[in-house]
C-alpha cells in the first residue's frame, strides 16, 4: 500500500507515528536539567528522536514517570530513520536505599529502645 502513496504523504505518516510514540512513552532520559522522551528501550540501549536530542555521552539517568530506574553510562552509536541510537557501557539499577554490606537476620530488631 505504501508504494502507491506519494512521498510527502509517507513522510507525514512517519512523522505522525514518531510523534505518537513520543507522547505515549513514559520513559525519559535526564541529562542534568534537560529531559528527553525515550522512543524505544532494550537491554543494551535506547533510542531518542534525532531532532531534539543532542549527542549525549556520559552519565545519564533513566526515569519512568517520576520513578528513577537506572543510572547509565552511554555512548552514541548511530543515527537511523529519524532516531538517535544510544548504547550502554554501564547500566545500574537505581535503589531507594544504600546496599547492606552485611547479612541481616530475619528476626533482627529494627531499632534499640534504651531503658532508663
Amino acid at each position: 500500500m505504501s508504494d502507491f502513496l506519494p512521498q510527502s504523504v509517507r513522510e507525514g505518516l512517519e512523522a505522525a507515528r514518531r510523534d505518537a510514540e513520543r507522547r505515549k512513552s513514559r520513559l525519559r532520559v535526564r541529562d542534568g536539567d534537560e529531559s528527553y522522551p525515550v522512543l524505544r528501550f532494550w537491554s543494551k540501549g535506547f533510542a531518542l528522536a534525532a531532532e531534539p536530542a543532542p549527542n549525549l555521552r556520559g552519565l545519564v539517568d533513566l526515569f519512568e514517570g517520576e520513578r528513577h530506574l537506572y543510572q547509565c553510562l552511554i555512548v552514541t552509536s548511530r543515527e537511523e530513520a529519524g532516531e538517535r541510537i544510544f548504547e550502554f557501557k554501564r547500566n545500574t539499577a537505581a535503589a531507594d536505599s544504600a546496599p547492606l554490606d552485611f547479612a541481616r537476620a530475619k528476626d533482627a530488631p529494627v531499632g534499640l529502645i534504651e531503658s532508663r
